[in-house]
């Protein structure tokens, strides 16, 4: 390929629901197409042609049933997964273009109706021609809009090239180019958004047309397992926050020390009272420490169950097996409670809010820890258990008097997946006054 022609097809019509858009277009192109070219239509025309249109009083109705999934909510703005798996602004409902009190929807198979054009514009001109249904899109990080392929056929949407030699001699190993979405573009710069120049032609691509029709553009579309970035900010964040479960299996994989510290980082952001920084994590990364302190907090425990509760000893080796997830879990954090910087008071009752007000900030401390590691891909568990022993945990792991532990994390990669959890109804916890 040594140049492009990309032109802007006139003569065509308003388009109305019902009418044969593939004969519209064949008559507008006349005996200018050529095989090997790519024809590029708005889905636009497409939508009306297929009869597509809505009451604009029905425009919220209309984005729900072309919802999968909230991508992010901005005010009255939503991006969606729509049904097709294409990630945009309102599921591609659209007002422009369209009678005033209406609304467009997307075709309701871009792939299958640009088959169908190709197939009735091949029958009428006896060209083999490529189709692309395209769509405007907005695009993450980068401000502007630009036209994107959301159906083909006769085409591969994406060219593969991967293997060859670059003009050095290096061999590419990530370069896939989404040829499919560039042509939509190119053809945007001659249709325009307000010209009334809904399809048009490139030709010096034959090599890249194909005698059948295709995978259409599903090639191109990125599933959510494979999206690094699925969600929006404030989405994220409530899916972390729902998503967090406690997990008491783990497999043997090793847990990454970098992603603990990243979380502890998120950690003491939390609120504190009186500017101060209440929070330490100690980092049991020694199996040889985490066994020599999980076996002195078991001697506590064991001694306290049999000598202040009088349990039996088959009630006691019940009771303690709940500290395995503990003493089975790859890696452990200890959070501290500091009490530096905390107010004095000469009487019970504001001494123990003082402290109160301390433990609150450690609490923070501790879910940011919890939700940050989930979404490093790890499992947790808070255990108490530091609380009943905490002479026993400053012993072993030498810690300085005034650091109180406050339970402990296990952490580990999940040994299976979390089972769902019933979402719970805010209003049974919410007084209004």
């Amino acid at each position: 390929m040594t140049a492009l022609r990309v032109w802007a097809v006139e003569g065509l019509p308003e388009i109305a629901a019902g009418d044969d858009l593939g004969e519209l277009v064949a008559a507008a192109v006349g005996d200018t197409l050529a095989d090997g070219d790519v024809l590029l239509v708005t889905s636009k025309v497409v939508s009306k042609a297929e009869g597509r249109t809505v009451r604009a009083d029905d425009r919220e109705a209309a984005i729900d049933a072309e919802t999968v999934r909230v991508v992010a909510r901005r005010g009255r703005t939503r991006i969606v997964e729509n049904r097709q798996g294409m990630v945009m602004a309102a599921a591609g409902v659209d007002a422009s273009n369209t009678p005033a009190g209406t609304v467009l929807l997307l075709p309701e198979d871009s792939d299958a109706s640009a088959r169908a054009l190709r197939k009735r514009v091949g029958e009428l001109t006896g060209r083999r021609v490529a189709v692309l249904v395209t769509d405007t899109f907005g695009r993450p990080w980068r401000n502007g809009l630009t036209d994107v392929a959301i159906g083909a056929a006769g085409i591969d949407v994406l060219e593969d090239h991967r293997g060859r030699l670059d003009s050095h001699g290096n061999e590419l190993s990530m370069t896939v180019t989404a040829t499919a979405d560039e042509l939509a573009a190119a053809a945007d710069l001659v249709k325009g958004k307000a010209g009334g120049l809904p399809v048009a032609v490139v030709r010096g691509l034959g090599r890249l047309v194909t005698e059948q029709d295709g995978a259409g553009v599903r090639p191109m579309i990125r599933s959510a397992a494979e999206d690094m970035f699925r969600l929006g900010t404030s989405e994220a964040v409530r899916e972390a926050v729902f998503g967090r479960r406690t997990v008491r299996t783990f497999t043997a994989e090793p847990v990454d020390g970098a992603a603990v510290r990243r979380a502890v980082a998120a950690a003491v952001t939390a609120p504190a009272p009186h500017h101060t920084t209440p929070w330490r994590f100690v980092l049991l990364e020694s199996a040889e420490v985490r066994t020599r302190l999980l076996d002195a907090m078991l001697a506590a425990w064991n001694r306290d169950l049999r000598e202040l509760d009088g349990w039996s000893e088959e009630r006691v080796a019940t009771r303690v097996r709940r500290g395995d997830v503990l003493r089975n879990a790859p890696y452990l954090v200890v959070p501290c409670l500091v009490m530096d910087g905390s107010h004095d008071y000469p009487d019970a009752g504001r001494a123990a809010a003082e402290r109160e007000m301390f433990v609150v900030a450690m609490g923070a401390a501790v879910q940011n820890l919890l939700v940050t590691l989930a979404g490093e891909g790890l499992g947790t568990a808070w255990v108490s258990s530091t609380m009943f022993c905490r002479d026993v945990v400053r012993g072993v792991l030498a810690l300085p008097d005034g650091w109180d532990p406050m339970g402990a994390v296990a952490v580990g990669h999940p040994a299976g997946g979390a089972a769902e959890r019933a979402r719970r109804d805010e209003a049974a916890f919410i007084e209004v006054r």
